[in-house]
């Protein structure tokens, strides 16, 4: 299958199954059990802080091709170094710590609205790849510009900062998208300090 680590591979195959059933009619209990509800909610349980990632809008594919691409795209060369073990453990931690600081900030400014989609993870991964390769050059689709991998992350996690703060493009978890990456950042700090 295109050379894809086991760990990436799996995570593929589970995301496009849930949203397959998502699509044949099970989108509203799906949201109902498994995405990620706000804190002081009855809607709220614990499990969530992981279903959450396996969740995608049934109305929106390119939710589900865009975050399973940036899997693809940047954590190939990641779970080859790592190993399928040590990679999957990292993606859950970014999911995980996506999911409690979305939780935070939900609880926070009293938003009442679900969390769904792997871009926890998936931001955690990229920076995992900011850091491992970071004079990699990557060509942006738009507009097509090259920049270091570097580049790209700091650039993207600045943005995904601007747009929780502001509250521009309402509708996504930008504080997600960055406790993803905090989370994968201190995984990583916490490994090179035990090394």
């Amino acid at each position: 299958m295109l050379n894809i680590p086991a760990g990436i591979r799996t995570l593929l195959i589970i995301n496009v199954a849930v949203f397959g059933v998502e699509i044949l009619g099970g989108a509203d209990w799906s949201v109902e059990y498994f995405a990620l509800w706000p804190v002081g909610t009855s809607a709220f349980e614990p499990w969530q802080l992981i279903t959450y990632s396996f969740l995608h809008d049934p109305v929106n594919p390119f939710h589900l091709l865009f975050n399973m691409f940036a899997l693809w795209m940047f954590g190939g060369d990641i779970e080859r170094v790592w190993g399928r073990n040590r990679f999957l453990t990292y993606y859950f931690v970014c999911v995980l710590s996506a999911g409690l600081t979305q939780v935070l900030v939900a609880y926070w400014f009293g938003s009442p609205t679900p969390t769904i989609g792997a871009s926890g993870g998936v931001f955690g991964v990229l920076l995992a790849f900011g850091m491992m390769y970071p004079n990699r050059t990557i060509l942006l689709i738009f507009p097509p510009i090259p920049m270091p991998a570097w580049l790209l992350v700091t650039l993207y996690g600045l943005f995904e900062l601007y747009a929780g703060v502001t509250g521009a493009m309402g509708e996504v978890a930008h504080f997600a998208h960055l406790g993803g990456m905090l989370g994968g950042y201190l995984m990583i700090r916490y490994g090179r300090s035990r090394r």
